[in-house]
């Protein structure tokens, strides 16, 4: 039998092996592993600038764009002498070797694992512990249009400009888009986060019809400017970036001036490499356009004295002090419980013991639709239920079916729910059992959030027959 082909390519004067060149990676455009490896030694010089010498979480995608990913931060045991790597710490307490790419050799390299998308943290190995980025990252409910999230990046960079910060836009590659700013690496993450929450809160403020800071989806509309990208570990795909979309569409730095005429469609694999040739790259001023977050930070200092306090974190940080609480009221010490209580804990599916908010009361009629290992599947489950609820499927709008991206150990799943809120209340159906039920966490012996080995026996469900 014969061996299967490589291809071997010069890049920073070193030769790298790529294995399995001839393996699709986007079916429906016909794009091979050899195609996104060209790709990112097109445009090495911006994809390489957005981050360089930058610890990097690999996002691996050995089955190509349609096949699952799974997250690999430790770096692997088996690699070239020049490749360098970063001990990174975790709000977790773990540690772990991850890669860091200065080069066009060592790009392609990682590319070559099956990582179409790069996920840098915004620090620099010269010091893990303050960001040198802060990141604004434009997340649209469903059925906002695209116009509208090109008008609050365009309040974005106002907000940006008058706190003395320069934003450098790029489209995410998926549906949102990202603004960048380069800061001073004097501050730590949860002041970075800080300020990040206070430039969501001022866009909300100057453009309440369109954007919003809140974090719980069922209380979004419009664009929600997610401060929590800013928090310790958390990543963003970086400039450049070929996102795993049907058409490899690209994360591309944009000028201002062209932002409220463009396209997300017009900046793929294909396209990306001959702008790039014909006007270089946008970004190509952002590391010395370099701020202080010091008039951010005195925002967000009035925003409290106001009565702002903090927002919700991620799930899965622990509680940090002076964030609201994540537990039903029932739980909460007396003193510590509101005056009166507002909404209630949705009811968790027939044999689960988490419902759609977790232990979090909402005053928004949600149930939990399926919970899967992948969305293919998470919106195979939704279908049956649609086919079960015609009548109260009419009543929903885009924004009230909310797909969430959820964190396992090593890959993402996805969970589906449903706000009922324009349903009549007479005509709401019941929390029924789950149309997929998946525990990503079924098989896990490691240790938990805490850091336990100890983990109580949990049994894997099967998914619900259609």
């Amino acid at each position: 039998m014969a061996a299967p082909r490589e291809e071997v390519i010069e890049a920073a004067g070193r030769q790298v092996t790529i294995t399995n060149p001839d393996k699709v990676f986007f079916p429906r455009t016909g794009h091979t592993k050899l195609d996104l490896v060209r790709y990112y030694m097109a445009v090495a010089e911006g994809a390489i600038r957005g981050v360089y010498g930058r610890p990097m979480a690999l996002k691996r995608f050995v089955n190509g764009a349609e096949g699952e990913a799974f997250f690999q931060k430790r770096a692997p045991t088996s690699r070239p002498e020049w490749i360098e790597t970063v001990e990174l710490s975790f709000p977790s307490g773990r540690t772990a070797e991850e890669i860091v790419i200065r080069d066009a050799a060592q790009l392609a390299w990682i590319i070559n694992l099956g990582c179409i998308d790069l996920n840098p943290h915004p620090v620099r190995t010269s010091d893990l512990d303050h960001p040198d980025e802060l990141r604004i990252d434009l997340d649209p409910v469903p059925g906002v249009s695209w116009a509208q999230i090109r008008e609050v990046a365009m309040v974005s960079r106002e907000v940006l400009k008058d706190f003395g910060l320069v934003g450098w836009p790029k489209t995410s590659g998926s549906r949102g888009i990202h603004v960048y700013a380069r800061i001073e690496p004097r501050w730590t993450f949860p002041e970075v986060r800080r300020a990040a929450l206070a430039v969501a809160r001022e866009v909300e403020r100057r453009a309440p019809n369109i954007a919003t800071s809140r974090w719980w989806k069922e209380e979004r509309h419009g664009v929600f400017l997610d401060y929590n990208q800013n928090a310790k570990d958390r990543t963003i795909a970086s400039a450049y970036s070929v996102r795993p979309t049907p058409d490899a569409r690209v994360s591309a730095p944009l000028t201002w001036e062209e932002l409220p005429s463009s396209e997300l469609t017009a900046f793929t694999i294909d396209t990306v490499p001959k702008r790039f040739a014909q006007i270089g790259d946008p970004s190509k001023g952002i590391d010395e356009a370099v701020g202080s977050l010091e008039p951010l930070l005195e925002l967000s200092a009035q925003h409290e004295a106001a009565g702002f306090g903090d927002a919700p974190w991620p799930p899965h940080f622990v509680k940090q002090e002076g964030e609201p609480a994540r537990v039903q009221l029932s739980r909460r010490r007396r003193e510590d419980r509101p005056s009166a209580s507002k909404g209630e804990v949705p009811a968790p599916a027939p044999g689960k013991t988490v419902g759609p908010t977790g232990r979090r009361r909402t005053t928004a009629p949600l149930i939990e639709i399926a919970r899967a290992a992948t969305e293919a599947e998470a919106r195979a489950g939704l279908q049956r239920w649609r086919t079960r609820h015609a009548e109260v499927w009419s009543h929903l709008a885009p924004s009230d079916i909310m797909v969430d991206s959820m964190r396992g150990r090593n890959t993402t799943w996805t969970r589906i729910r449903l706000n009922l809120r324009n349903v009549p209340e007479s005509e709401r159906p019941p929390q029924e059992a789950l149309e997929v039920d998946y525990d990503p966490w079924a098989s896990y012996e490691g240790p938990d959030r805490s850091g336990e080995l100890e983990r109580p026996k949990r049994k894997r469900a099967s998914p619900r027959d259609a």
